[in-house]
């Protein structure tokens, strides 16, 4: 394909076979272009030029009102509100529905009840299920905990900003669907793998199944009239807010060594269609709303699990030492490299001076109670602020797709990265932790090799077809790829053993 126009034989979201189709789908428009600002870690970025009290804020260059900025036109020229018909378009048309239930509704519907949705509950979150540490240990969260808490404050948040709350639901419950076994440990391994036909990353790999992988919708294309998946055939709007990262491998805009992206390049088609004339590398206001959900459910939550399981001691974040190692942490990971120490420190002090904040941990009913109002005031504190210092800006109307700017206060991302760094540190970094995910990219590794050795035998009869079908290796190895990533922790496991005999160890 020549990734650029659309127009290839890849048209149709299905895997390159060599052959031409185009019946059925609407037309193309141009992929989207790879050039604007965007954060170090890829996410489409905040211009932290910001306010005198320290709020992170994007250059809109729009107007003070919250109207539609310049460079957004063209976009609502094609898509207009998010109800409007060309956000509600899907990639394939459908016959007409039911009437009282909106497009967005149905979209919701689809990913809750998909079976990649109901496949997250064994893939590992931070605390890998079974491997608590004290009796009372409460049950470690999972892929698909977090994205159902994700989606409560994605949907109340976005419904404050008069965003529709179903559409931002949605794509709360889609943004970590692409994610395979062993949580980000198993990302950077299949992206190992899958280094010579694309890569691998979560976000893309969660357009691809919205949009090929997931089969509910098919369409006939092609003078043999091949049917091929359209996966969940959701709308052009949903698709556009579950988009992190609006750029292809490599397109990052500042960074082109950043490992995050959104879409590869099979995909172009299907993702220049759902972006058609949106700004360069924005994310649209729902898809801001979602991934500002997700950081706060994941900080909150990942601190939360850390304390149940024991790896987490609050009194010890009052150590020089524990907190220079903190900081460390933060700066390498969640905060711009130049970030002062210090402004770390206040965002710290803040937290722990609140009469909720969890200053001991011993597993008894009171505890346990305490620590459960804390991570709701957390939450609560986190969007709060960003609810706040965005209606400052734009005002009380509604505010949808690219009308506006997701505004959180510096501070508040401050405080949100401390806590992700005391997760890192104490939870993640932890020697047990280092050997088990040393095993479980040998896990992914093996499993790959052996499957490319042996496909499509030993391929779920859905991904040995498009094996067989596929025009070339680069074309294969994706769909072992794609095999791999929609596997669980266990099931990634048993099929190890079964293909390479392996039967010790953790393994």
């Amino acid at each position: 394909m020549n990734g650029t126009d659309g127009t290839s034989g890849t048209d149709s979201p299905g895997y390159t076979t060599g052959r031409h189709h185009t019946a059925g789908i609407p037309p193309r428009a141009p992929e989207a272009r790879t050039d604007g600002p965007g954060h170090d870690d890829g996410r489409a970025h905040t211009d932290v030029r910001g306010h005198d009290d320290g709020r992170a804020r994007t250059d809109t260059r729009g107007h003070d009102d919250g109207r539609r900025c310049d460079d957004a036109r063209g976009y609502a020229d094609a898509h207009g509100e998010e109800d409007s018909a060309a956000a509600t378009e899907r990639w394939a048309p459908e016959p007409d529905k039911r009437p009282g239930r909106t497009a967005f509704q149905r979209d919701r519907a689809r990913v809750l009840h998909s079976s990649a949705l109901r496949r997250l509950s064994g893939k590992t979150q931070v605390v890998t299920p079974g491997t608590r540490s004290r009796v009372w240990d409460a049950s470690p969260r999972t892929r698909l905990t977090h994205s159902l808490e994700c989606a409560q404050v994605g949907r109340e948040l976005g419904a404050a900003l008069g965003c529709d709350p179903d559409l931002v639901e949605t794509a709360c419950l889609a943004h970590d669907l692409g994610h395979p076994p062993f949580g980000h440990n198993g990302e950077q391994a299949l992206n190992e793998v899958a280094a010579d036909c694309g890569g691998f990353e979560g976000n893309a790999q969660s357009l691809r199944l919205l949009t090929r992988i997931e089969p509910k919708r098919f369409i006939n294309s092609g003078p043999d009239n091949m049917q091929v998946s359209v996966g969940l055939n959701l709308t052009r709007a949903s698709l556009d807010a579950a988009t992190k990262y609006p750029w292809t491998r490599g397109g990052h805009p500042t960074d082109p060594d950043s490992v995050k992206f959104g879409v590869y390049e099979d995909d172009v088609p299907v993702f220049a269609w759902a972006r058609r004339g949106a700004p360069a590398h924005t994310t649209c206001f729902e898809a801001q709303v979602m991934d500002w959900a997700d950081d706060v459910a994941y900080s909150v939550h990942d601190f939360e699990d850390g304390l149940h399981a024991g790896h987490i001691d609050t009194a010890a974040l009052s150590s020089a030492p524990e907190r220079a190692e903190i900081w460390s942490v933060a700066i390498d990971r969640y905060v711009p490299a130049d970030t002062d120490p210090q402004e770390l420190s206040a965002a710290l002090d803040r937290l722990t001076a609140q009469p909720w904040w969890p200053h001991g941990y011993d597993g008894s009913a009171p505890a346990q109670g305490r620590l459960k109002d804390a991570t709701s005031q957390l939450i609560g504190r986190f969007c709060q602020h960003a609810e706040t210092a965005t209606r400052e800006e734009y005002g009380t109307g509604r505010l949808t797709r690219y009308a506006a700017r997701l505004v959180v206060p510096r501070s508040v991302r401050m405080e949100c990265a401390v806590l992700k760094a005391v997760a890192d540190l104490y939870v993640m970094q932890r020697v047990e932790q280092e050997v088990l995910r040393a095993d479980q990219r040998i896990v992914v590794a093996e499993l790959a090799a052996a499957m490319v050795a042996r496909a499509p035998h030993g391929l779920d009869p859905q991904f040995a077809a498009l094996f067989e079908s596929a025009a070339d290796d680069r074309a294969r190895k994706r769909v072992v790829v794609d095999q791999i990533a929609s596997l669980t922790d266990a099931s990634a496991r048993v099929l190890h053993a079964e293909l390479t005999g392996a039967n010790g160890g953790a393994r």
